[in-house]
């Protein structure tokens, strides 16, 4: 798939503050692509540099060979769903919908048409003569997502579309909005704080912390190879072990660490010159191994300090060496539950090698 999308060294700054700085990526045609960060890393900033709300002081943005960054944000082509839906609310579902069509002075007949059978593609046939007051968030959603497509944009920008809906209603519309984005094919870049829902909806993300991209990869590299630790932290629960570089090991690093020595895999960006500096080792909650009946190229020893029943998992918390490592254990029957180690009982701990990474 060729890039469709490319935003070549973006700046964007309020005054002193910068909130874009020098982002660079590509997106490609048909893809979906999510800006995904802490609450003021500059994930909004940057989509409405790209529709056209925000002007960037530095940088491209390419649409195939066309550099849209001085083109006003009506001639862009791109449809742009808000995070507040922005409908107008004396108009009514029909009225709010065609309004797109309307500032590009299409034809009544067309209008209707293209109006009718977008009701009917995002599931609100019948209700096009309500006004918004009289829909349900999911349902006002959906309307905002109509308006946006009806214009048959290029390029879909959705800014955290599913805030204010309650959790199940979150779930049930990413599900439609992925169901859509592909029945269309249409190139989608989207913006959301909430790393399971960017999971979900997502072909590859672009982590962001204080304007600048930390890593752009499909969602389970990011999960299981973060790029540094601000990743490793943000993309779900995960445990940070500090340690030093003992020796190389073929395509693996031993690291000294927690009163022993961890086989640990070599990151593609491992520097010589890096060898001294501390490192630091992520792994998952769920791979790591309580009492494991087999032996692990990994293994600690440690005592349990709080147990907690969480329905699909017991996640244990173990103090290793002055450290709290949390272990989720999964899949356990309900006979299971009852023969788990309990607080204050010593337990030994395994993990694969493979299962972790290094972040420097």
């Amino acid at each position: 798939m060729n890039d469709y999308v490319k935003i070549n060294h973006l700046t964007k700054s309020f005054g002193s503050t910068v909130a874009v700085n020098d982002v660079s990526f590509s997106v490609r045609k048909g893809e979906f692509f999510t800006f995904l960060g802490p609450s003021g890393c500059g994930k909004t900033t940057l989509l409405r540099c790209i529709a056209g709300y925000e002007i960037a002081e530095t940088g491209q943005i390419l649409i195939g060979d066309t550099d849209i960054r001085d083109i006003p944000p009506s001639k862009r082509d791109i449809g742009f769903g808000f995070q507040s839906y922005a409908l107008f609310p004396t108009m009514t579902v029909f009225k709010n919908i065609a309004f797109g069509l309307e500032m590009r002075k299409v034809g009544a007949a067309e209008i209707k048409e293209k109006v009718m059978d977008m009701i009917d593609f995002v599931g609100l046939s019948g209700l096009e003569g309500r006004k918004p007051k009289q829909l349900s968030g999911g349902q006002q959603q959906r309307v905002a997502l109509a308006r946006a497509l009806v214009i048959q944009p290029q390029i879909l920008l959705l800014d955290e579309p599913l805030s204010n809906l309650d959790a199940k209603l979150r779930i049930e519309m990413r599900v439609n909005i992925t169901r859509i984005q592909k029945k269309l094919n249409i190139t989608t870049i989207y913006v959301t704080h909430d790393q399971e829902e960017a999971f979900a909806v997502s072909d590859r993300i672009m982590v962001m912390k204080g304007g600048v991209s930390q890593q752009i990869d499909v969602p389970s590299r990011l999960y299981y190879q973060p790029a540094n630790e601000f990743v490793a932290k943000f993309i779900g629960q995960t445990n940070l072990i500090k340690g030093k570089y003992v020796r190389s090991d073929a395509d693996y690093l031993i690291m000294s660490a927690l009163g022993t020595e961890l086989r640990v895999p070599r990151p593609p960006d491992f520097r010589e010159e890096a060898l001294h500096d501390p490192l630091s080792l992520t792994v998952r909650p769920e791979h790591i191994m309580v009492n494991p009946g087999e032996r692990y190229e990994n293994t600690l020893s440690g005592i349990i300090t709080d147990c907690q029943f969480q329905g699909a998992f017991i996640a244990f918390y173990i103090q290793v060496d002055g450290l709290e490592l949390i272990v989720k254990k999964q899949g356990l029957t309900k006979e299971q539950l009852t023969v788990q180690p309990k607080e204050g009982d010593t337990v030994q701990l395994g993990f694969a090698s493979d299962v972790c990474a290094v972040t420097l």
